[in-house]
């Protein structure tokens, strides 16, 4: 494995780990995030301040706010990174999205991701769920019943 794809193994150790400090330093301050647009947190979010933030301005849950709560151990946080390729400053990586609900329904979907490092840090990402609409389905119900379950 090479530099660049060692760094975004990193990155995303740290994130399964809700690592802040390794995260922070691997990542540029102004790293953009990509995710598709039909998700609750599909808004390009600039910078790591948008993680660390609740609802950032654009009224839009973080993508940590929305699958912090249904990743509660380990097991759902492991996302099993497989480097794909590298060319130049970019690195494709296949990982697992995976979650449980407060009901026990069960998500694990692959997403292939594109990063692009400068100067040793993240510096962008661009994530592709393999099947959007199942993982939108997912955090709807996960959210109807977190609802209907704190009442």
């Amino acid at each position: 494995m090479n530099d660049i794809a060692e760094i975004i193994i990193e990155v995303i150790r740290a994130v399964e780990r809700r690592d802040p400090e390794p995260f922070g330093r691997l990542c540029h301050t102004d790293a953009t995030f990509h995710w598709p647009p039909s998700l609750p947190y599909g808004a390009p979010a600039t910078g790591l301040q948008d993680e660390r933030v609740p609802s950032p301005a654009n009224g839009r849950p973080t993508w940590l706010e929305t699958w912090g709560p249904l990743q509660p151990t380990s097991a759902e946080r492991a996302m099993d990174p497989q480097v794909i390729g590298t060319r130049g400053n970019e690195v494709v990586v296949l990982w697992h999205q995976r979650a449980i609900d407060a009901a026990g329904r069960r998500l694990d979907e692959e997403v292939l991701a594109r990063y692009k490092v400068v100067d040793n840090k993240l510096a962008r990402g661009q994530m592709f769920y393999f099947d959007t609409a199942r993982v939108a389905a997912f955090l709807a119900a996960a959210g109807r019943h977190a609802t209907t379950s704190n009442r």
